[in-house]
């Protein structure tokens, strides 16, 4: 008997007992359900980056602010201010759902050394926007490659889906160039 027939079943058993209310709520809770479940997926949202310099006190507080959950994917990582080249915010329908740090590394490559989303937004749309729709504009600012490390397992299956591949020393690589 497989997981059709079992399910069948429990519909049966609403039938052969005539506990037609209850099997008419659980149809109005299914489609009810699914109604929410393809407004919540083909909703159109806006995303947006918003620039800031290394330095920025709302920056520093959003990192100060999120840094036990940011530990968990980014062990050891302590902010830098000098070190980042690259420092914006993703804005999702004008709320602040992510932090992108990153900086220049020689050979046109772009380090990431923070790529945070906070727990909320966690559906992979921050960084499909990041790295789908951003990469022409980290292209015409020189970078060939981005490179971010696999600091824990979630983050390298979160680099893997958005097409990262691993390299050297735990490092993942994502090529905006193609080589000819």
């Amino acid at each position: 008997m497989d997981e059709s027939d079992r399910s069948n079943d429990v519909f049966n058993v609403w039938l052969l007992i005539h506990a037609y209310p209850v099997g008419i709520l659980n149809s109005i809770i299914v489609f009810v359900d699914v109604y929410f479940l393809i407004t919540t997926y083909s909703k159109k949202e806006l995303f947006e980056i918003l620039e800031v310099k290394p330095d920025n006190k709302y920056l520093l507080r959003f990192v100060e602010f999120y840094d036990a959950d940011i530990q968990k994917f980014f062990p050891n990582f302590s902010y830098k201010p000098d070190m980042n080249t690259v420092s914006f915010f993703v804005l999702r329908n004008m709320s602040i759902t992510g932090l992108f740090l990153a900086h220049q590394e020689e050979n046109h490559l772009l380090k990431i050394g923070l790529d945070y989303v906070i727990p909320e937004y966690r559906d992979f749309k921050n960084g499909k926007y990041v790295y789908s729709k951003l990469r022409q504009k980290f292209v015409n600012a020189g970078f060939t490659k981005m490179l971010a490390e696999g600091n824990s397992p979630s983050h390298i299956k979160y680099l893997q889906k958005l097409g990262f591949k691993e390299g050297e020393n735990k490092l993942f690589e994502c090529e905006l160039v193609k080589n000819r």
